[in-house]
């Protein structure tokens, strides 16, 4: 089977959670499938077309960080060029396409190819966005609008696939039919955890974050609370790991704190077996995003045995959120002392029989029921 995955922005080359899971979706389905991949170029590629671990790339056309992101928020002229590119997918002739609910502008070409050619269209969806959210994020005027296209234009998929319960009953509310919904978020690299929590490793007080350093991530948030923590406990430690455009004012931010020595940051780790290994090693990590589709580092925090810390307000859907340690903001700094100090660390992680949802090792026979069930298979 032909299978062609559409996403503008690719894993390794863009870190990030969700990215992450594209990819490890993709590798596995090319163990038995032809599989390609059609995104943007980004800076260590082969080429604009190339093979990876299996995969088929197409790179259409190039970007990086700094054209992805335009003031604090992802670029509409970008999104605009990925959609226009897209008309490669005219070369081929696929029996599915599986793509991303965002950046939504290129949902209308892709629907065109699947109902030209009679593919199969798979929609992943990560968040669906209300109106309130679109105003806040592009503005009133353009938000009404966005809000308006988003809820038009996610519509009329064959399959959908959402991470969390959450972002399954705001998209039933956008008129899709739950019989249409299934919920997986294969990100747990199940080997690479065993060998990690195998290891013997000594915790110290640090206090983590990774992810993409961005304003809605509150990255300013958890600086503040790191500050209250620290000046009642000067041994506590934090580090903020990954890249993004808001890096320069947290480096303003860490110095104005007078934090410089007491938080590092720096870039994502290139493998997860190294971010495994610094998340095992720390106290706990705290995450203060005012948005977040799942928590991806949350759910491999509690696989490897470290507490995670979150703010009442947490949009992180509550399968997630049940393993979590979650308290107001106010308190935030008083539980990072506290669980920075336990010897025991399994006191504060919880369900964890909720994991078994993000495992790896389950994308095969998702697939196969999820394929079976559109007709793909005979």
């Amino acid at each position: 089977m032909r299978i062609a995955f559409v996403y503008d922005v690719p894993y390794p080359w863009h870190v990030g959670g969700i990215e992450s899971m594209n990819y490890n979706e993709a590798e596995e389905l090319a163990k038995k499938h032809e599989v390609h991949f059609f995104t943007t170029k980004w800076e260590g590629m082969k080429g604009s077309d190339f093979t990876y671990n299996g995969i088929h790339y197409h790179a259409l056309h190039p970007t990086d960080q700094s054209r992805i992101y335009r003031h604090g928020r992802r670029s509409i002229r970008e999104a605009l060029s990925y959609a226009a590119s897209l008309r490669k997918l005219s070369d081929y002739d696929f029996d599915v396409v599986i793509t991303n609910a965002f950046p939504i502008l290129h949902l209308p070409v892709i629907k065109r190819y699947c109902n030209r050619t009679g593919a199969r269209l798979i929609v992943e969806v990560a968040e669906v966005w209300n109106r309130d959210y679109w105003e806040r994020y592009i503005g009133r005027a353009m938000g009404r609008v966005a809000f308006a296209y988003s809820k038009r234009v996610i519509k009329g998929a064959d399959s959908y696939i959402t991470i969390s319960s959450t972002t399954t009953e705001n998209l039933v509310k956008f008129g899709i039919s739950r019989s249409r919904i299934s919920i997986f978020a294969p990100n747990l690299d199940d080997k690479a955890i065993e060998r990690v929590r195998k290891e013997k490793s000594r915790r110290s007080k640090l206090v983590l974050f990774s992810g993409r350093m961005i304003k809605e991530k509150r990255i300013d948030r958890w600086l503040i609370a790191f500050k209250s923590a620290y000046l009642k406990d000067s041994s506590i430690r934090g580090m903020i790991i990954g890249k993004g455009p808001e890096r320069k004012t947290l480096e303003r931010m860490i110095s104005d704190l007078g934090l410089r020595g007491k938080v590092s940051i720096r870039d994502f780790y290139s493998s997860n077996i190294e971010l495994y290994e610094r998340i095992r090693r720390a106290s706990l990590t705290l995450h203060m995003s005012e948005r977040e589709g799942l928590g991806i580092m949350a759910i491999e925090s509690v696989a490897l045995g470290t507490p995670v810390l979150l703010p009442s307000y947490t949009p992180i859907p509550k399968e997630v959120r049940e393993m979590c340690v979650v308290s107001d903001e106010k308190d935030i700094p008083k539980k990072i002392i506290e669980i920075t100090n336990s010897t025991d660390p399994k006191r504060y992680i919880f369900n964890k029989k909720n994991l078994a949802t993000y495992s790896k090792s389950e994308i095969a026979s998702f697939y196969g029921r999820l394929f079976s069930k559109l007709k793909l298979l005979r």
